[in-house]
């Protein structure tokens, strides 16, 4: 039989990425900016436009959390910290979860509702459209986030489709980037820019040093 105070040793050395309430933890943090919203919402603390604020603060938490999801495998490899891809998950669902409060937002406040005129609106418009094809292409990789998904649809064929998240990455920032065009300030667009850049360079640089070492294991015919 276990020694207790051996096993409440054990539990304490447990690195904290490990710890069980690291997710609940994750958790919380993320429904902090939802909650201000809602709070800055009931008090009337938006501005004077909270419509407006409504839908570009959601739309710019939908940025940062898919940077979050994008920076996990990179923080994974450069900091040798295996246990940060359980995260991983959890910040695309949010990310999700974000573009959806983004949408939503700007189909109930700034078009009532009304199906006809959002959909005039986002042929009309070309960043409207870019932002819905994001979307769109995000909630197949939001359905199928789960464990049973993986399983029906195989390993590779998962993997597959959630490699779309780079083509979404690229179309919330141009997204982002005619909206701020309107307004000729691209300040807060190059700092996303700058590290989307990143992140999708790292890994075109991970592949290529993949293809390399395959290459180079090749016997000489």
């Amino acid at each position: 039989m276990a020694n207790p105070a051996i096993a409440a040793g054990a539990a304490r050395k447990k690195p904290l990425l490990l710890h069980p309430a690291s997710k609940p933890l994750l958790f919380a943090l993320l429904l902090l900016p939802l909650a201000y919203l809602v709070w800055a919402a009931a008090t009337d603390s938006l501005g004077a436009n909270p419509a407006e604020a409504l839908i570009r603060r959601s739309g710019d938490w939908t940025l940062r959390l898919l940077c979050a999801t994008l920076a996990i495998t990179p923080l994974r490899v450069l900091l040798k910290q295996p246990a940060l891809v359980r995260f991983r998950r959890m910040l695309g669902v949010a990310t999700f979860g974000y573009a959806v409060l983004h949408f939503v937002c700007y189909a109930v406040l700034d078009q009532g509702l009304d199906l006809q005129v959002i959909l005039k609106d986002i042929a009309k418009r070309p960043f409207i459209l870019v932002g819905t094809a994001a979307l769109v292409l995000m909630t197949p990789l939001a359905l199928t986030s789960f464990n049973r998904a993986i399983k029906a649809l195989g390993g590779k064929r998962w993997q597959r489709l959630h490699q779309s998240i780079y083509a979404i990455a690229l179309l919330a920032l141009l997204h982002f980037f005619w909206m701020k065009a309107g307004k000729n300030d691209f300040t807060q667009w190059s700092i996303y820019a700058a590290v989307i850049a990143a992140l999708l360079g790292w890994r075109v640089w991970e592949a290529k040093k993949r293809s390399s070492a395959s290459l180079l294991k090749q016997p000489v015919s």
